[in-house]
């Protein structure tokens, strides 16, 4: 899908009453792009989902559930969706767009939290999960990356119902794909044998509270099966700055009989988590459905059936130009700075580095440095396409990259991870930056401030 770009350097694509932007993150069914709206300038993510693979997979039916009750789902600590359109190949969810970053930048770049402030974002993720639950929602997939927050530092989960869509309940009433982050994901998940997702939630849940008020994994060993052993006998010790009754919570949480693990009503109720608690307030607006049963409508005349319309770039090919609404997409909230002093050892799905050199040379040298460490590379006007030659943890490891010019001689590189494992990414992008120095413009405190980073990152990356 063409990227946008100002007029004279790129295209500009608009999908019904959206000019879209840079590419947020993709997956195997959807690609997210950061979009706004024409009219009123309002920022939103939508999130694309390619319509034959959703018939390949046979997941219209599944799909049209999952995002009909999303709509319905306003809470504020759960994304918002907006409005549904389709074009004859694609379908396009609109959806809040929150500036705050990952909550998981902050332990990556802090350490671990105080004990008060993790209590505070697991009181609003169990809202989220517990609201969600009870409109028949599971998320599937609680990770990190969909732990996002505002720019009031609330906390908001994203891709609540659409993350794991391809999964089907079946007449025991029970869901049976495995799927999900290894390290989050509860046992009987694993199992393979049929699982509640409330319950398997609810582990996720507590694995990412120990992460918040430790700052590393509870389950985590380099080799798959070994991991597995861990998490099937619930192999963990919590550390000593812990208090007592966060330990037994935790420990009831992480039970791994679902059976006897502890339930969110249970959980709502207990001491520790009830300090300090504030339930949150808000109303349910009437939301119309009309939109969503459209887009699945065959006939030619659906009312929200779009097109995506290009605008042909103006004199010779160059980098998309980002201008302000762009730029502010890349960084956390309004703070422009960090898009420019972000350390460069911090790696998640993504990671950026800003450079004087011409976009010419910077592509040379990614090519250059690529090449020996086993990557094939493809190349579009100003995109490449890196694709591992190995197989890794989770197939070959594909890696996105777009270079866009801020200001006149200063140019963003952005590298995002579309496929393949974020661990092996992280490591890759530390070997490719070793042979990118030339290149890359950074401040004598980046310098200073990486390693210790890097230490921090590598804690909670997945």
């Amino acid at each position: 899908m063409t990227s946008r770009g100002n007029t004279g350097s790129g295209s500009r694509t608009r999908v019904g009453r959206y000019e879209l932007g840079r590419t947020l993150g993709e997956g195997t069914f959807a690609k997210v792009k950061f979009a706004r709206h024409i009219q009123t300038g309002e920022n939103v993510a939508i999130k694309i989902l390619d319509k034959e693979k959703v018939l390949k997979h046979k997941m219209i039916g599944q799909i049209k559930r999952e995002i009909s009750t999303m709509k319905l789902i306003k809470h504020p600590n759960v994304i918002r969706m907006y409005e549904v359109m389709a074009s004859k190949t694609k379908i396009y969810i609109v959806m809040e767009f929150v500036t705050g970053g990952e909550l998981f930048d902050k332990i990556a770049s802090k350490g671990r939290l105080k004990e008060d402030e993790a209590r505070k974002y697991f009181q609003q993720l169990i809202n989220a999960v517990d609201y969600c639950h009870s409109r028949g929602v599971c998320h599937r997939d609680l990770k990190p990356e969909n732990l996002l927050l505002d720019a009031s530092g609330n906390l908001k989960v994203s891709d609540f119902g659409l993350s794991a869509l391809p999964q089907q309940v079946r007449e025991d009433g029970l869901l049976h794909t495995t799927c999900g982050t290894p390290n989050y994901v509860a046992p009987e998940v694993i199992n393979n044998k049929g699982y509640d997702g409330a319950k398997a939630d609810l582990w996720s849940c507590g694995v990412i509270l120990f992460v918040l008020m430790a700052g590393y994994l509870p389950f985590e060993e380099s080799n798959l099966m070994s991991l597995y052993k861990k998490i099937f006998k619930a192999d963990f010790t919590c550390p000593p700055w812990f208090s007592s009754s966060a330990k037994k919570l935790i420990k009831r949480i992480l039970d791994p009989n679902p059976v006897t693990r502890i339930t969110i009503a249970e959980v709502v109720e207990n001491e520790w988590f009830k300090k300090g608690y504030k339930p949150p307030t808000f109303e349910q607006a009437d939301v119309s459905l009309d939109d969503v049963n459209s887009i699945f409508n065959e006939s030619v005349e659906c009312q929200n059936l779009v097109v995506e319309r290009r605008e042909a770039p103006i004199g010779p090919v160059a980098p998309i130009t980002m201008n302000a609404f762009e730029l502010i997409s890349t960084s956390q909230g309004l703070n422009l700075s960090s898009l420019f002093e972000k350390q460069m050892g911090l790696v998640k799905r993504e990671t950026r580095f800003t450079s004087k050199h011409s976009a010419n040379d910077i592509i040379s040298k990614i090519e250059a440095a690529a090449g020996p460490l086993g990557f094939d590379v493809k190349k579009n006007n100003f995109k490449l396409k890196l694709q591992g030659e190995k197989t890794g943890r989770k197939g070959h490891l594909s890696v996105a990259t777009e270079i866009f010019e801020v200001a006149p001689s200063l140019y963003m590189v952005e590298l995002r991870k579309s496929g393949g494992d974020t661990l092996e990414f992280h490591k890759f992008y530390k070997n490719l930056s070793a042979g990118l120095k030339d290149v890359v413009w950074t401040t004598v405190n980046e310098e200073k401030e990486e390693e210790k980073v890097v230490q921090n990152g590598a804690a909670v990356l997945n």
